[in-house]
């Protein structure tokens, strides 16, 4: 009988979902493993072949650890908030709700056609009120919580303000910005707006002026991650620094928790460096610069107060709130251009761009705060206002963007550091002794750096502090789709609305765009467009789209509660999630503010774990392969690859449906598009087009994409599946290319004929061979240390090799091929669960059998083939029983027949016999 995958996946992706196979609840008489997807946003381009490999690989997972007798919870949602769906709005007036619903209706037909075992009763998605309600209700704790560095951890912000009406804010030890004291009764005496304000600097959640990345086009605050060389990812608009008031989560106040964390939990080095990276806490000191004929001080954080005596000048970014105070007028001109021009730059461009050094001079003067001396203030782009304290001292002896700055505006260079020549680069060593810097003199680096601070707080110039590069995180967008605030204004104070009225859902507008005065989407709406609306006005900024990713894991644990996020015997079940599969691009965005959201909730008793992912592994990027087609600059010609010589050429990537071989449909192509109906072509010698080739990202705007669909109507669902696990190690890149796929969809193939020799199907229950135990067993033992080790790839060569095997030895026997479907039925669940029913069992039970129990005897050999050899050379094979000593094997070998006559009537000189190798007789 034919292996009809068509029709047997059909079947069995149908039957799944009538019965509803992979629904799981709470069992407290199994052990939980929960296993997660980085749940996918759905993009109207759906899936290509890429998007798949994590899902499949933790699919093989689950289907693993519910056949080795776990309870598994593996769910799948949709993040369903962002840009596109609104992109898409701005451009056809559709509301991003309708396209979000198509955009999921074609990806989930696409998932579900790659048969994954997703319990599709837990779905979620974070445009859903029912879903977003609860990211509002986690939002109103942020905002009700402080950190408190006595306790370290977050509290509600009630015991903060019983503290102020006790003794004011003297005693209070907490993480906050920049707040004068005030006594108890200053407190009361405060007004509304005073009092908000003042609690505004110690809320996890608040409102503040913060430079932000703006994108006039999209109307939005991008994400350093979503912006690439000064421009958004999205669209490739400008985007420009901009003083915006924004909602803000106070994320820096778990620096450390966050750094500690990182030992606790099992993901790669490269993602946990990335993190620390990220959070870059660094040991240092505080000091203050007197302003000269001012009251200003400058304070500036350095991880090298050691280098003081080098200071030449000092930095300060061009958004620092002192720069138009102390600009002198002959300077003021040069210094408004300068921050215009600074404006236009992100923070990420202005941090990796260590080349174009630029700076404008203030005309103001700082006080050395050691030795009196006067020295320059500048302004320069390389200095962050968002980072530290928004000014550097600089030492262009010790740092070489201070040196490259001092070089180019001829300041001077002066060196501390004993026997270095800095005249053409910066030292930043920390080997020299310190040299011309008063009682620093003679000192090594660290030795240095104590007495500095020493002498620093000694003298009240600052004191030793610890920093963290990681900032507090923007949490506000001015769009339309996302999670509108549960904020309303009254008198311009923010207030939380009631939980009894969340969710605060999206209201209709008439355009998707931000009104004409820069107000977000949200701002053209009137009351009576809110299903709720208190005080003055609603918040109009929407959440960002790391809100709802941040939490979702939880809420698959109790999707349709409406009473509360999750219930606790939910949350203490399942716990965090054992197995974490998705990209890496993600190591400082999502997988950052989970772990951030995670440890706040468990600060607040929410949760009785502080880490959302136990294990991670981030699955590799399946590439595409580009075609490529060659105009001749300035003309309507396309020159074949081969005839390009000393052309020049414009490389243009066309779609790879038109490509065959790298040989280019001329038809299709010239029919493809308009711009190509009329154009010329040089050909090669024997008539064709040859394109070139490049192997690149899979990319719906490069024409490189494979969908699965095609493959899995050509080959069926089992074979992609296998395809892409044997393409190499789940967490390498690696090329799609679909030679390969003839292969897998040739051993499944095979597999089903191991069934069905005589064209029906069949089995024996006889015993099996011993060669057919030791081949079962040695690929029950080999496929579950692969699994184990998450090592996919070479489960499939091992299938294919135990299939292979089981071929050659005619095996049918049902106490192999049983256990040889269950081994498969993670990889193929389709054909496995066929098979399964066609052996008698209850359909749909494949899933939840015991996994087959390696049985070390079935390796061990009771007997070996002795190779015989007379003088050296090999006559004959014996076999005999593993268990006979040497002795007895040369008495039982010179009694055989066969081996008389390579004696010839003599007797053996001398007998070389090793048990479980050779046999070897010297005659003489």
């Amino acid at each position: 009988m034919e292996y009809n995958f068509r029709d047997i996946e059909h079947k069995w992706r149908t039957f799944w979902a009538k019965n509803q196979t992979y629904k799981v609840t709470e069992d407290n008489s199994k052990e939980k493993f929960y296993v997660l997807d980085m749940f996918p946003y759905p993009s109207g381009a759906g899936l290509h072949v890429g998007h798949p490999l994590g899902y499949i690989a933790s699919d093989i997972y689950a289907r693993y650890k519910r056949l080795k007798g776990f309870n598994v919870l593996h769910p799948m949602g949709y993040d369903s908030f962002g840009l596109p769906a609104e992109q898409y709005a701005i451009q056809t007036g559709q509301h991003p709700a309708k396209t979000t619903e198509n955009n999921i209706a074609r990806y989930r037909d696409q998932l579900d056609k790659i048969g994954f075992s997703f319990d599709w009763s837990r779905e979620l998605r974070t445009s859903d009120p029912s879903y977003y309600k609860w990211t509002q209700w986690i939002f109103k704790l942020l905002f009700n919580s402080y950190y408190d560095l006595a306790k370290d951890k977050a509290i509600l912000i009630d015991t903060l303000i019983q503290e102020f009406e006790k003794s004011g804010n003297c005693n209070i030890l907490a993480v906050a910005d920049d707040c004068d004291l005030f006594s108890e009764i200053e407190w009361q005496k405060f007004s509304a707006h005073q009092k908000e304000t003042i609690l505004q600097k110690y809320r996890i959640a608040y409102l503040a002026d913060t430079w932000v990345n703006w994108c006039p086009k999209l109307g939005t605050v991008l994400a350093n991650d979503e912006i690439v060389n000064g421009s958004s990812v999205r669209g490739g608009f400008p985007v420009e620094q901009k003083l915006m008031r924004q909602w803000s989560m106070r994320i820096k106040a778990y620096a450390e928790r966050l750094l500690v964390g990182l030992d606790t939990i099992d993901w790669s080095d490269s993602i946990k460096e990335q993190q620390r990276n990220w959070i870059g806490k660094s040991k240092g000191a505080s000091l203050t610069f007197n302003v000269e004929n001012s009251a200003l001080k400058i304070e500036v954080f350095t991880t090298r107060p050691d280098t003081v005596f080098g200071v030449t000048f000092m930095v300060l970014a061009p958004e620092h709130e002192f720069v138009k105070e102390i600009t002198t007028a002959s300077q003021k001109q040069q210094v408004e251009e300068y921050i215009k021009s600074a404006a236009l730059k992100t923070e990420r461009d202005r941090q990796s761009d260590v080349k174009n050094i630029s700076g404008a001079f203030t005309g103001a003067f700082a006080l050395h705060p050691f030795t009196g001396e006067k020295i320059q203030i500048w302004i320069g782009d390389y200095v962050l206002a968002t980072y530290g304290t928004g000014a550097v001292m600089a030492v262009p002896c010790g740092d070489q963007r201070d040196h490259d700055f001092a070089s180019l505006f001829k300041l001077e260079i002066r060196c501390i550091f004993e026997g270095i020549d800095v005249s053409k680069n910066a030292y930043a060593e920390k080997e020299a002794l310190i040299a011309n810097s008063e009682f620093l003199n003679g000192l090594e680096v660290k030795a240095a750096m104590e007495k500095c601070i020493e002498i620093i707080e000694e003298r009240n110039l600052g004191k030793g502090k610890i920093n963290f590069r990681l900032r507090d995180a923007v949490f506000s967008r001015q769009r339309y789709w996302g999670e509108p605030f549960p904020i309303f204004y009254k008198d311009e104070i923010p207030q939380l609305v009631a939980d009894k009225n969340l969710p605060i859902e999206l209201p209709l507008v008439d355009k998707y765009l931000p009104t004409e005065d820069g107000e977000p989407p949200l701002a053209r709406s009137n009351p009576k467009d809110w299903n709720y609306f208190e005080g003055d006005r609603m918040e109009n900024n929407t959440m960002p789209g790391w809100a709802g990713s941040s939490w979702y894991f939880l809420r698959y644990m109790d999707p349709t509660n409406e009473n509360e996020f999750v219930a606790r015997e939910k949350i203490d079940y399942w716990k965090n999630v054992d197995l974490y599969i998705g990209g890496s691009e993600h190591a400082t965005g999502h997988l950052l503010y989970a772990r951030f959201w995670t440890k706040f909730l468990f600060d607040l008793g929410y949760l009785p774990f502080e880490e959302p992912f136990q294990k991670l592994i981030n699955q590799g990027m399946i590439l595409g392969r580009s075609s490529f087609v060659y105009r001749i600059q300035g003309t309507n010609t396309y020159v074949s690859k081969g005839k390009i010589g000393n052309s020049n050429i414009l490389p243009i990537h066309v779609d790879i449906s038109l490509v065959d071989n790298d040989i280019l449909n001329i038809v299709q192509f010239k029919n493809w598009l308009p711009e190509f109906k009329n154009v010329e072509f040089i050909m090669e010698d024997d008539g064709c087009y040859l394109c070139g080739s490049e192997v690149e990202k899979m990319s719906k705007s490069k024409f490189n994409v494979q969908t699965p669909d095609e493959l899995v109507d050509k080959f069926g669902a089992d074979t992609l599946r296998m395809y892409e696990m044997f393409l190499g190690p789940l967490e390498q890149s690696k090329p799609w290319d679909t030679k390969g796929i003839t292969g897998v969809h040739g051993f499944l193939k095979k597999y089903w004929r191991l069934f069905h020799a005589n064209t029906s199907f069949s089995f024996s229950d006889e015993e099996p061979s011993k060669e057919s135990l030791k081949t079962i067993h040695h690929t029950i033992k080999r496929i579950q240390e692969d699994l184990d080790r998450y090592s996919f790839n070479t489960c499939i060569s091992t299938l294919m090799i135990c299939v292979n095997e089981l071929t050659d030895q005619k095996c049918n026997k049902r106490q192999i091929l049983e256990p040889l479907t269950i081994l498969l039925s993670p990889f193929a669940p389709h054909i496995a669960e066929e098979v399964w029913s066609l052996l008698g069992h209850p359909p749909g039970s494949i899933s939840y059998v015991q996994f087959p129990v390696f049985e070390q005897k079935y390796l061990e050999l009771s007997e070996y083939d002795y190779p015989v050899s007379f003088n050296g050379k090999f006559r004959l094979k014996v076999t005999l029983p593993l268990n006979m000593s040497a002795a007895e094997i040369e008495s039982h070998v010179l009694g055989l027949e066969q081996v008389s006559k390579w004696l010839e009537g003599k007797q053996p000189k001398k007998a070389i016999i090793v048990p479980g190798k050779v046999i070897n007789f010297v005659l003489g």
